[in-house]
């Protein structure tokens, strides 16, 4: 065979394959893919230098590694705000609208799989990298070369991160588990972890086996010049990548909801398990103006469908310990299989709803999920009661220490600081991804290093040594080595981090990061006036940190020796026309809005979406529309991009 034939079978190879995985088309028989196929395999073979980087061959895998490593989002994955009533969506349309004016909304099927980023450059797939906590993911790019629709080449030589969901088809899924069944394994208990599982096998022959599927809905970074998303989406189906089986573009509420319904009555007929329904504004340009919430992208939500629900029997319940000391009843359940996942638990909040529902064990009830919602009681079925139901008393003393519990009404409270429950709870919040994210310090370990003696408390892991790790069951050299490093490289984190990872009550992600820039190390001795004081923060939250640092002063001290936080300093913008004012950005300028808002708000400035009497400035650029009118209606002050930057 020459090396023009091979050209011409590699392409003939990929549109039956593309026919075939894609289009769900096949437009060639099995016999004569596998012919052909091995034609191809053969050339390359003779010839190695000459095989093409992007031969469906490739395909296979057959690549083992020891693990995977971590690599960084160019842009950041965001996770998704859930509504779940028509109210709700109206709720959050007129949020948007309040803020951008009237818009445009791309909706689409919201499968339930694992959340996938890939990077071309050149036109190649160069990394496939996990979601991991939005910043940083594992590096899974042998695995998802696998993977029959993902095109390993495109045609757009541009840097672009094409992000989606790698799911299995509810056949496939069903399927795989009989295997596991076969051989002895656990089954997976749904699509979703079956899809995450096989994206995370070290040896990609075996993901190549598992006939998982990559359907696009977003983009991370990229210089696509397209103004709205639908239209961005619809360059990159015709790269060769699989269209939603659904999709449409709507303008109001009602159409909304009506596609919201079609796509429920399609939940049976679409292959892929889905829990919902994405709605994101499409206009690109409105999408930067809205920004973005510590957790989620303000333009984008995911419209939950309805819960399923399932009757069954509360076996018994267990009293759960909380690192913040809480006691957590839970209702050991009959269990049920509710959309491929099987539920034998479900929270009840505590102990007054047990008293309020009348809940016994014994009972027969109905329980709810909706997709990642924990399963819940949401009515006693007291017809069926037979007179064996046993009532439920509440608790006095803690089920794992033993000290007498402090029953505040609503909320029961182990105090006992040393309770391993809580020791156990809080070391695991210390190591969590959003906190300081301790890689391989996971539940399982926390609690045989607890159990062990090996640690008890946070404190304690930094004084870990390799020989406290080496007698322990399945600690070898590499996974000693490996957690010993990665507690190591969390000296230094932000202080934001650090309070964050301390479990104070009320105390967040966002609480955290304001109370590092105004208190920095100082934060153990702040007043009540000087926390209540900071924006967002309130009397409850104030309490909760003052009780923390009076019993555990000396312990956050000790803390911030060994780990020596990076302290963000609280930097006070220099004086300049903008400091302390609130400035509204409309139309469109010579670089993005974003990088606009950026700057003026490192320069001190308010950047808000909506003009009313108390907007400062106004600055437009070509194109400004209804902002710029009701500026000047108000009689605010407006400003041309120019002119702002003169000013400057």
């Amino acid at each position: 065979m020459t090396y023009e034939n091979y050209l011409k079978k590699v392409e003939t190879l990929k549109k039956w394959a593309h026919a075939y995985y894609v289009e769900d088309n096949p437009v060639a028989t099995d016999e004569e893919y596998d012919r052909l196929y091995h034609e191809v395999l053969d050339y390359e073979t003779e010839h190695p230098d000459k095989a093409l980087a992007d031969s469906p061959t490739r395909r296979v895998g057959g690549v083992v590694r020891d693990e995977f490593n971590k690599a960084k989002h160019i842009k950041r994955m965001w996770s998704m705000e859930d509504v779940f009533t028509k109210e709700e969506v109206q709720e959050w349309l007129e949020r948007i609208e309040k803020n951008v004016g009237k818009c445009e909304y791309f909706c689409e099927p919201k499968f339930d799989g694992a959340s996938m980023n890939l990077l071309y450059d050149d036109g190649k797939l160069l990394r496939a990298i996990t979601r991991g906590d939005g910043v940083i993911g594992e590096e899974v790019t042998d695995n998802v070369r696998t993977i029959r629709s993902v095109p390993l080449a495109i045609d757009y030589k541009g840097l672009i991160e094409i992000r989606g969901e790698v799911v299995i088809r509810k056949d496939d899924f069903e399927a795989i588990n009989e295997e596991r069944l076969e051989e002895g394994e656990t089954p997976f208990a749904n699509p979703r972890n079956a899809a995450a599982g096989s994206l995370r096998q070290l040896d990609s022959s075996i993901t190549a086996k598992r006939r998982l599927v990559f359907y696009p809905w977003g983009l991370g970074e990229n210089t696509l010049d397209q103004t709205k998303l639908s239209e961005k989406m619809a360059f990159i189906y015709a790269q060769g990548f699989l269209r939603p089986p659904y999709h449409r573009e709507c303008n109001t509420l009602e159409e909304i909801e009506e596609f919201y319904r079609f796509l429920i009555s399609k939940r049976d007929e679409i292959p892929m398990m889905m829990d919902g329904m994405v709605i994101k504004v499409d206009e690109v340009e409105k999408q930067e103006e809205l920004g973005y919430t510590v957790k989620f992208p303000k333009w984008m939500c995911a419209y939950k469908f309805p819960a399923i629900e399932k009757v069954t029997q509360i076996r018994d319940i267990t009293l759960q310990v909380g690192r913040t000391g809480v006691i957590t009843p839970v209702a050991e359940i009959e269990p049920v299989n509710i959309e491929g996942a099987v539920v034998s638990r479900a929270t009840l909040h505590n102990f007054d709803e047990i008293e309020r529902k009348d809940i016994r064990i014994g009972d027969h009830v109905i329980i709810i999920r909706s997709g990642d919602v924990i399963p819940k009681i949401i009515k006693v079925l007291t017809d069926r009661r037979t007179g064996k139901e046993i009532p439920v008393e509440r608790p006095t003393h803690c089920p794992t220490c033993g000290s007498e519990l402090l029953d505040e009404g609503a909320l029961i409270k182990c105090q006992n600081l040393e309770c391993p429950d809580r020791v156990v709870n809080s070391i695991i919040h210390f190591a969590r991804k959003s906190c300081m994210n301790i890689d391989g310090l996971g539940s399982k370990i926390v609690e045989q290093l607890v159990k062990e003696g090996k640690i008890h408390d946070i404190l304690d892991l930094y004084s870990l040594k390799y020989e406290d790790l080496s007698d322990l069951e399945g600690f070898k050299e590499k996974k000693i080595n490996n957690l010993l490093n990665a507690i190591a490289e969390t000296k230094g984190a932000p202080l934001h981090r650090l309070i964050n990872a301390m479990g104070i009550e009320h105390i967040g992600e966002v609480a955290s990061k304001a109370l590092a820039l105004e208190f920095g190390l100082g934060i153990v001795d702040a007043t009540f006036e000087q926390i209540v004081a900071i924006d967002g923060i309130g009397e409850e939250m104030a309490n909760s940190l003052l009780e923390f640092m009076r019993v555990n002063r000396e312990k956050v001290l000790k803390l911030f020796e060994v780990v020596q936080p990076t302290v963000e300093e609280k930097v006070e913008a220099a004086d300049n026309p903008f400091k302390g004012k609130t400035v509204v950005l409309t139309g469109t300028m010579s670089e993005s809005r974003g990088k606009i808002k950026e700057m003026l708000e490192a320069l001190g400035a308010k950047v808000s979406g909506s003009v009313s009497k108390k907007t400062d400035f106004v600055i437009y650029g070509e194109e400004a529309g209804s902002k710029l009118t009701k500026a000047q209606s108000l009689g605010v002050v407006t400003l041309k991009e120019e002119e702002m930057r003169e000013m400057l």
